[in-house]
């Protein structure tokens, strides 16, 4: 392999940062760099320009491509969304969308632009925090370009347990080997999320934690250009600049953005850059049918201030002992999506997706923990080389689905079939020799470039799905469904031995049939409000890049006979909305995870060691609720002092180990309660939010370790955060403020036995922002 860039007929992705067009000046970070530095400035110059000059082509390139006259474009059937548009903007799908069946499963969806909240920096809390029982790792800023989220007590780091998606398609580095998401939509971009619980399994795989579709906005239908632009700051050195363009010519419709974000960090050595960009186009042949191709990418670098004890985080949580350990994630994704009306009740979409990514990494060796320190050694008078990895991603993801409606009986029936295939590559290498310097450089000085471990895995992915929605007169239905899964990965390669002596050869392969099955079922009680029930099975494939993860030196030790997890989510709930004033989503759910893997911990107070292994098999019971108030239309339909609209996202997790050593403890991960109460007022073009979170302690192994020497397990406290905002429209302007963690609260949701830690990754502190935004 080359080191200066991988291409693959594509774009070249390159592995060292010098690489980077958008850090080709990159100044040599000196010794002194805590927050605050020159060089950021120096670095907002040159981004800057380079920015501008993409907008300027963006502006005239785009409209001189498709400034040509042409028909009236033909639009498809819009997008139904059952509820209504509130200013808290929450409501559920149809029971038919986007060529997929949802009648009878659990689901939410979410329009940004109806909340006030925080999306130049794309506060989690705020958007996703409405629905019942979303749990976050929030690690952007501390090592990772974005946070995780878990639904239901399941692990939320990275949303590994989650299948993240963009406009449909998938957008994580690989679906079953490395289903972390480093991209992620902006907020800014997004026209609403979809969320689809447990029971999504059938339609879109077998994970867990369900589905997060993030869908992009689109150019609008009846302008040829129009530019939207937004300044933002705040903050800890926040500069996030982000601007669009779109419009309908004809039958092409095309919508482009730019977001460039910098700040310093609320830690020491926590200062971030990172630019994304996405571009569309879709040409309407008629009004059956439509094609498009998409283009996101994803360029940054995060300076990672490491993990902290409990003795470091209660003295002083925004301190990082970690000047050296910098993180780069270039993702790049083209999507090709078609939709195909073969005739009025028959539909057939496409998605085909095509992810080129890498995940480079240089850092302190991190043994002996977050304690551990990192300083000069007077014998050498320079620091101890750091350890330099690299990730490799090459994956394509195809998706066929048909959508037909029949008769029987005289009554209408839907039926959805489809396929999946996937093909995954991805090479690691780690560790090799890096640089005794502090400044972000990837270079591997061992000899010969090698690494001491060095492997490559693949995936293969084929599954067929079909569902079919019985309707039983007029007000049930029932969907039945079946998914079959065949999975083959492979490990080839080496890696090192405990002692550092010799190599070991690794050359695996493990095929799997996996068949799962589903019903679901739902009860109109009226034309707005309904009950519905499900029962799906999930699974988790544990694949070989699993068995070797990323971090030569991190402290756990993984079990090579660990078991697939293997279970079911079930679902039973009433929702609807009540005329215009209620909405609201009452739901119990039971959810089976068997061969649970989780973390053996041994001697925690005084010489840590951790084994990652099944563990036993762990039962999540629980409530989950949302309800949504607007005041005032309770009483009147029109009113001159505005409107208030209150909303309160409540669950409830009884998450146990039935079985195995852990019997009876609390599973990983997994808070109790969460809860989340918001007002708005509203009045005419000015709204405001304020939102109170609340969530419950929790344990970061299966032995509910409460405290541990190194800090990588132990007890998550509970805490609570309140976040105001606040945002006015003036014709075509807007201006947005809060201020996130009002009360300044110190407190964290994420320990860790590897990178960004190990130890504590503690959560931000008060900040504030303001933003001005146009559109023409």
């Amino acid at each position: 392999m080359e080191t200066d860039s991988l291409t693959y007929g594509f774009s070249p992705i390159p592995t060292s940062i010098s690489s980077f067009p958008l850090y080709e000046n990159t100044i040599p970070i000196s010794e002194n760099i805590i927050r605050k530095d020159d060089l950021s400035l120096r670095y907002k110059k040159i981004l800057m320009k380079r920015w501008l000059l993409f907008f300027v082509f963006s502006v005239i390139a785009i409209p001189g491509v498709f400034a040509q006259k042409s028909d009236t474009a033909i639009s498809l059937k819009e997008v139904k969304i059952t509820g209504y548009k509130t200013i808290t903007g929450m409501g559920h799908l149809d029971e038919v969308h986007d060529g997929v069946i949802y009648s009878g499963q659990k689901n939410e969806v979410l329009i940004v632009d109806s909340l006030d909240a925080n999306t130049a920096q794309d506060n989690p809390r705020q958007v996703l925090g409405r629905v019942p029982g979303s749990n976050y790792s929030e690690t952007e800023g501390n090592g990772f370009p974005s946070n995780g989220i878990g639904f239901r007590g399941l692990n939320p780091t990275q949303s590994i347990e989650t299948n993240t998606r963009q406009n449909g398609y998938n957008i994580a580095g690989d679906i079953y080997g490395y289903p972390e998401s480093y991209y992620v939509t902006p907020l800014q971009a997004t026209e609403r999320v979809e969320i689809i619980r447990g029971a999504s399994s059938l339609q879109f795989g077998p994970q867990f934690g369900g589905v997060v579709n993030y869908i992009v906005k689109s150019g609008p239908e009846h302008k040829p250009f129009e530019f939207t632009i937004e300044e933002s700051g705040g903050s800890y050195g926040l500069m996030n600049t982000f601007s669009s363009v779109g419009g309908t010519v004809g039958k092409w419709n095309y919508y482009a953005f730019v977001k460039y974000e910098y700040e310093d960090g609320w830690r020491a050595n926590s200062q971030m850059q990172q630019a994304t960009g996405f571009a569309k186009i879709e040409y309407r042949a008629n009004d059956h049918f439509k094609v498009g191709l998409e283009y996101s990418l994803l360029r940054n670098l995060l300076h990672m201030p490491g993990g902290l004890d409990d003795a470091e985080f209660i003295q002083n949580p925004d301190q990082s002992f970690r000047a050296r350990n910098w993180l780069v994630t270039p993702w790049n994704i083209a999507a090709f999506t078609s939709t195909y009306k073969i005739s009025d009740k028959t539909y057939l979409t496409l998605k085909s997706a095509l992810n080129i990514s890498s995940r480079s990494i240089v850092w302190r060796n991190e043994d002996g923990g977050p304690q551990a320190p990192d300083t000069i050694t007077l014998a050498t008078n320079s620091y101890i080389p750091r350890e330099v990895e690299h990730e490799y991603f090459k994956s394509s993801t195809t998706e066929l689905r048909l959508l037909s409606n029949y008769n029987i009986s005289g009554r209408e029936q839907t039926i959805a079939a489809g396929i999946r295939f996937f093909d995954g590559w991805m090479e690691r290498q780690e560790g090799g020799l890096g640089s005794t310097g502090i400044d972000a450089n990837f270079t591997n000085y061992t000899p010969g470039d090698s690494y001491q471990n060095s492997l490559n895995f693949t995936t293969l992915n084929v599954a067929p799905f079909i569902e079919n929605t019985f309707h039983l007169g007029g007000r049930v239905s029932v969907t039945p469904g079946l998914r079959f899964e065949y999975i083959k990965s492979t490990a080839t390669g080496h890696v090192l031995d405990s002692t550092g002596t010799y190599y070991i050869p690794v050359n695996e392969s493990k095929p799997r049939n996996i068949l799962l099955a589903g019903i679901a079922f739902q009860y109109k009680t009226s034309g707005a409000t309904n009950i519905y029930a499900n029962i799906t099975q999930a699974y988790t494939p544990i694949s070989y890049s699993f068995l070797y993860p990323m971090g030569l030196d991190i402290d756990a030790k993984i079990d090579p006979n660990l078991k697939d997890i293997t279970g079911y989510n079930a679902d039973l709930g009433y929702r609807g909305h009540l005329k215009n004033y209620l909405t609201f989503d009452l739901s119990g759910f039971y959810m089976a995870h068997n061969n649970n893997i989780a973390i053996e911990t041994s001697n925690p107070n005084t010489n840590p060691t951790y084994y990652e292994t099944n563990v036993g098999d762990a039962v999540h019971i629980g409530i989950e609720s949302y309800g949504e108030l607007n005041v005032v239309k309770l009483f009147t339909k029109h009113s001159r002092v505005g409107t208030i609209s209150i909303f309160n996202s409540f669950a409830y997790d009884h998450a146990k180990y039935v079985n195995g050593l852990y019997k009876g403890n609390v599973a990983e991960y997994a808070p109790a309660t969460i809860e989340r109460f918001g007002v708005t007022y509203a009045l005419k073009r000015f709204s405001t939010t304020f939102l109170f979170s609340n969530t419950s302690k929790s344990f970061a192994d299966a032995g509910n370790t409460v405290f541990s020497a190194d800090a990588e397990v132990g007890v998550i406290p509970a805490y609570t955060v309140m976040d105001w905002s606040a945002s006015m429209k003036i014709k075509n302007y807007n201006l947005k403020l809060g201020v996130n963690n009002l009360t300044d609260a110190h407190y964290f949701t994420f320990r860790t036995v590897e990178y960004p830690g190990p130890g504590i990754i503690p959560s931000t502190g008060r900040t504030m922002y303001v933003g001005l935004g146009a559109r023409f």
